[in-house]
């Protein structure tokens, strides 16, 4: 398949990454991550994070997510999130069947970001007994919209979280695109600011298939082991998760990746500024953008080939670049939405 824009899961291995799992598949070695490959990917997380963190692999996002906060929360309690959240749409129940029941509690700011004032409002518990009580906050970054908490964004939500004695739970299945897009240190929009549990992105960003959990409050990480065994993840041939982080981690691969695919989303999102039947539904901080498009436009470019889904009703689009995205496939997209644009009865949305 040419590269699309539909998802960056779509996207192959990155080098860095394949280069450390052939290295890894030499000879025996010990399994379930009692091994050098997991001990090493570990540390270097550590580094690059600049703390003593707890980190564990796991397979996917859904399980990261959902595994963290089943760490945070009880069967009675609550989850504060965005009703744009993965964890609220993607996932299919996932975090209450891992926790044994805890419910979300979802808010619809703008741009797919919490607020302070958002979490207040939400995190009560209106009937005593009878209602969960909030216990985490999840956020998401990049958000599901492309958008970028800074780090005073993030420091003041878990200052509002914390203040409520709730934990704070951070979805970054993106995080790379935003450290690469906010030019800071990954400490700056984590654990500085008051993040208690990182589920850290590696499939998005040219990884085989692999998540990382980052417990900054290391006694979230009690009896993770079991709760990752129990939920079917626990890798008996762990290397082979772990590598390939090592791969990316080591010489900052994991940035210039994530820098790559924010760039070509800007690119993208330059050219469609230039059409004024387009129309930008969210700012373009990371590596997806969001454009409302006329509804015969959409369907000459699905004719033309091209994948890419609707996100926010029926035309407004998400198109995702990804560490591999050439400038060739930009320009091509748009193209072709430029003819889309130009012939007749297509110049006005449907």
């Amino acid at each position: 398949m040419a590269p699309q824009f539909a998802s960056d899961n779509n996207a192959g291995i990155c080098p860095e990454a394949w280069r450390a799992l052939e290295a890894a598949n030499k000879g025996h070695a010990s399994g379930y991550g009692a091994d050098d490959w997991t001990r090493a990917a570990g540390d270097e997380i550590r580094a690059v994070f600049e703390t003593d963190c707890v980190v564990h692999f796991v397979f996917n996002g859904t399980a990261a997510n959902s595994l963290a906060l089943a760490s945070i929360c009880r069967s009675t309690d609550a989850i504060v999130c965005h009703a744009m959240a993965h964890i609220n749409v993607d996932e299919c129940g996932a975090p209450g069947f891992m926790s044994g029941g805890a419910t979300l509690l979802t808010v619809d700011p703008p741009d797919a970001k919490l607020t302070p004032d958002a979490v207040t409002g939400a995190a009560v518990t209106p009937h005593d007994e009878h209602s969960s009580r909030p216990r985490a906050l999840s956020l998401t970054q990049a958000t599901e919209l492309g958008t970028i908490y800074t780090p005073a964004e993030i420091a003041a939500l878990c200052d509002a979280a914390h203040a409520r004695r709730m934990r704070v739970q951070m979805d970054g299945a993106r995080f790379a695109n935003a450290v690469a897009s906010l030019g800071c240190a990954p400490a700056d929009i984590s654990w500085r600011a008051g993040v208690d549990v990182l589920c850290l992105g590696g499939t998005k960003n040219g990884l085989p298939g692999c998540e990382a959990i980052l417990f900054f409050d290391r006694e979230l990480a009690d009896e993770f082991a079991r709760r990752r065994k129990q939920a079917g993840q626990l890798a008996s041939k762990m290397r082979f998760l772990a590598a390939p982080w090592l791969g990316v981690m080591e010489g900052g691969a994991w940035l210039k990746h994530a820098a790559h695919a924010n760039s070509m989303a800007r690119r993208l999102a330059g050219a469609l500024e230039a059409f004024p039947q387009a129309r930008l539904l969210a700012p373009v901080q990371a590596n997806g953008v969001f454009v409302d498009l006329p509804k015969v436009a959409i369907d000459a470019l699905y004719a033309k080939g091209w994948h890419f889904y609707p996100f926010v009703g029926e035309t407004g689009v998400r198109l995702m670049c990804a560490w591999d995205t050439p400038t060739a496939a930009v320009d091509r997209f748009v193209a072709d939405l430029a003819a889309a644009l130009a012939m007749p009865g297509r110049n006005t949305a449907a």
